[in-house]
């Protein structure tokens, strides 16, 4: 384990769990969850895989403050920003809409974090992957470096070769949750445990999603063929269905797992709907993987 896992007190490897949901069809298979949810009360999930290469590289150029962006309830903004305090680099957050008057839970923390947040309109939000614009934050707000929404650039996807050296069983398939495309990337090139990948929206995005996870698999060689299920979204991200808050807490107690509506409970949802169609071969290995999402707003943890 790395000395900043240690510093971070990051519990890996994450464990891979059987399970049998009463559901149609889903005795048909082997079903198992990889809890990287587990990882940490707050760096959970793909964002200490996302994040460990990116804060090494900070570390190491002694990087003084960063900024990133994320919508009001955005685990990676979460996750980054209880990294920063707790490593003393300074942390400014450009979110997505103004929540000045309806602060989320997760503000709430990044704000006892001594987090600097800004509130962008969804028109400047859209610049963000604009360079002139990123450079111009950069010097208005003394910026030494930007990272990317999500925590999804090129860099982040050698994360996911930690995470598959923890598979030791080959699956057929896994099922994740897309939402910056830097997981279902750095897994299309790297998961060869796995014959396929299919990512389930968890916002509005056909082909812009798409386009994201190729942009960031860029000249790599695609190891397992990957798709993304546009079809259980809810709506858009952070939106969820009486329907499907219920179904998250119904897995839940079945399952003693926790899921959430925005990124895992989506995921699972998708999968019941997808087996009660049918869409495995008869006695498929499927793998869940479970990426987090539910805050932890302890800040005794610092």
């Amino acid at each position: 384990m790395s000395s900043l896992a240690l510093q971070l007190d990051i519990s890996i490897p994450s464990p891979i769990q059987r399970i049998t949901p009463s559901w149609k069809n889903a005795d048909d298979h082997s079903i198992y969850i990889k809890r990287d949810d587990l990882i940490h009360p707050i760096i959970s999930g793909n964002k200490w895989r996302k994040l460990s290469f990116i804060l090494c590289q900070l570390i190491d150029k002694q990087v003084k403050n960063v900024g990133s962006f994320g919508g009001g309830h955005s685990n990676h903004i979460h996750a980054l920003a209880f990294c920063c305090q707790r490593l003393g680099i300074g942390f400014h957050a450009f979110i997505r809409g103004n929540y000045s008057n309806n602060e989320t839970s997760m503000l709430t923390d990044i704000a006892n974090w001594n987090t600097r947040i800004s509130y962008l309109s969804k028109m400047d939000y859209k610049k963000r992957v604009r360079v002139n614009f990123t450079d111009q934050l950069t010097r208005t707000h003394g910026l030494d470096y930007i990272i990317p929404e999500g925590g999804s650039e090129a860099g982040c996807l050698s994360g996911m070769q930690q995470l598959l050296n923890e598979i030791e069983q080959p699956f057929d398939t896994m099922l994740l949750p897309v939402a910056s495309g830097g997981t279902l990337a750095g897994l299309a090139i790297h998961a060869s445990q796995v014959k396929q990948l299919t990512g389930i929206a968890v916002l509005k995005g056909q082909g812009y999603l798409e386009e994201l996870v190729t942009n960031l698999i860029g000249n790599a060689s695609v190891v397992t063929p990957y798709s993304i299920n546009h079809a259980h979204h809810d709506g858009g991200y952070a939106k969820a269905s009486p329907q499907l808050r219920a179904f998250c807490s119904q897995a839940s107690a079945e399952l003693n797992i926790p899921f959430e509506p925005v990124y895992s409970g989506k995921v699972l949802f998708a999968l019941k709907h997808m087996l009660a169609q049918q869409r495995f071969p008869a006695n498929s290995r499927i793998l869940v993987l479970h990426t987090g999402g539910l805050h932890s707003s302890s800040t005794s943890l610092l």
